[in-house]
């Protein structure tokens, strides 16, 4: 899912930069003004304005890219940088409901429910822990067959029996974390 995402964080970026391109040189050639602002002001913030946008959502799609790429969770600046797309997204769903057609709406909301999944589907894996608490090698990040890190199984005792009263009977732990 997250190639999904990417992909479509990548097309949206390059539409927006591409539309936002296209409204200032409507802007420039019929100089257009906005409670008079200089028509060549307005075309070029509004081509500066599509560039950054444009490379926002390609670099969210990058960060998809690279979970997709690792198949794990995004982390620190790429999490954030995800869920404040999720958040203009809902935002521009939001006044495209109000402004524009309910085309628009359903593109955005269905983009933004790709990037939720997205956030929430990864979950971290714990790291498994050795038993020693050692290094795992030399020092050199290298480790050998003696000293490679191992995974613990569960240790499940002998069910009591009556040849051995004294063992308590064995009970699963439940997770501390949801």
């Amino acid at each position: 899912m997250a190639w999904i995402v990417a992909v479509v964080l990548l097309a949206e970026g390059c539409v927006i930069a591409a539309f936002n391109w296209f409204l200032g040189m409507v802007a420039d050639r019929q100089h257009m003004s906005l409670a008079g602002i200089d028509p060549d002001l307005m075309s070029v913030s509004s081509k500066v304005g599509g560039v950054v946008f444009g490379l926002y959502f390609a670099l969210c799609a990058l960060v998809a890219l690279l979970v997709a790429v690792r198949d794990r969770a995004p982390a620190g600046f790429g999490r954030i940088l995800l869920i404040s797309a999720a958040v203009v997204h809902a935002l521009l769903a939001a006044a495209a409901l109000a402004l524009t057609d309910p085309a628009v709406f359903v593109t955005l909301m269905v983009t933004f429910a790709l990037l939720l999944l997205l956030l929430m589907t990864y979950d971290a894996e714990p790291v498994p822990q050795r038993v020693d608490g050692g290094d795992s090698g030399k020092g050199d990040g290298t480790a050998t067959a003696e000293t490679a890190p191992q995974t613990l199984a569960p240790v499940i005792p002998a069910p009591r029996t009556k040849d051995a009263p004294g063992r308590a009977p064995f009970t699963r732990p439940a997770p501390t974390t949801p």
